[in-house]
């Protein structure tokens, strides 16, 4: 198992249990102690545990998990992401893509299809995109949020300005009735919102855990949302509110 992915399964097991040891994790991941320690070391550098002695435990704040460490649900993601490729039918011929796990899975379905011109913000989708032939790809600019791999800011903004897009596909942190679809970042909900703003039809991709939730900035009002593509974990009460203010739910 490579560091990456002992990171993932740490962070996933202190979501959960909200405390690991060193030992327990070197049986579960398989892996030495030793390594268990550096990568407890590397994660507690991060800010996103705190180290205990012969373990470590959650910090009391909730931070954003960088995007090369949010390795879980991937089997939703991808169903997520096929139902998502099936809207962009033969009358598509431009697409928006901002960064995140399930806007990168269908940015990899989209790369093997018929020609598409593809706008993205996305530093690792336009990498998985620029060798492809059938794509016609356009990259925003702007500065560099590590955490999504996603350029923001004005300069973004600016490039944004004037362009109009048939489909428009939305990563997002939350998504509600009330509060409307949001993400950590200030920044990124505005340079998210400059995205949408481009698009004929506005589809947000999020998976059950963020569906009824919010987080801090608010990228639109549910009013922008035509489409919210979710999996059968999402609470169905929640989406019962989605529909009830116009929103068209599809259940990958």
């Amino acid at each position: 198992m490579r560091q990456e992915q002992r990171l993932a399964a740490i962070l996933g097991k202190l979501a959960d249990a909200g405390s690991v040891t060193v030992t327990g994790l070197a049986e579960d991941l398989g892996t030495s102690v030793a390594s268990i320690r550096r990568d407890l070391q590397s994660l507690e550098e991060q800010k996103l545990l705190k180290r205990t002695h012969g373990g470590a435990v959650a910090v009391e704040v909730i931070y954003e998990l960088p995007l090369r460490y949010r390795l879980g649900r991937r089997e939703e993601k991808r169903q997520i992401a096929e139902a998502a490729a099936q809207l962009v039918t033969e009358s598509v011929h431009s697409v928006g893509l901002n960064g995140g796990t399930t806007t990168t899975e269908l940015a990899r379905l989209l790369a093997s299809t018929r020609s598409l011109k593809v706008v993205t913000n996305a530093l690792n989708i336009a990498s998985d995109l620029c060798p492809r032939p059938t794509i016609d790809l356009v990259v925003t600019g702007g500065g560099v949020r590590p955490e999504s791999y996603e350029l923001v800011g004005p300069i973004a903004d600016r490039a944004l300005a004037g362009i109009s897009l048939d489909l428009v596909f939305l990563g997002v942190d939350g998504i509600d009735a009330r509060g409307g679809i949001t993400t950590h970042d200030e920044v990124e909900a505005h340079t998210d919102y400059c995205l949408l703003c481009t698009a004929d039809r506005v589809v947000v991709l999020a998976d059950g855990s963020k569906v009824g939730k919010r987080a801090f900035s608010r990228i639109a009002d549910i009013g922008a949302v035509h489409v919210v593509i979710t999996d059968a974990s999402a609470p169905e009460e929640e989406l019962e509110k989605l529909r009830g203010a116009g929103v068209e739910v599809v259940v990958a």
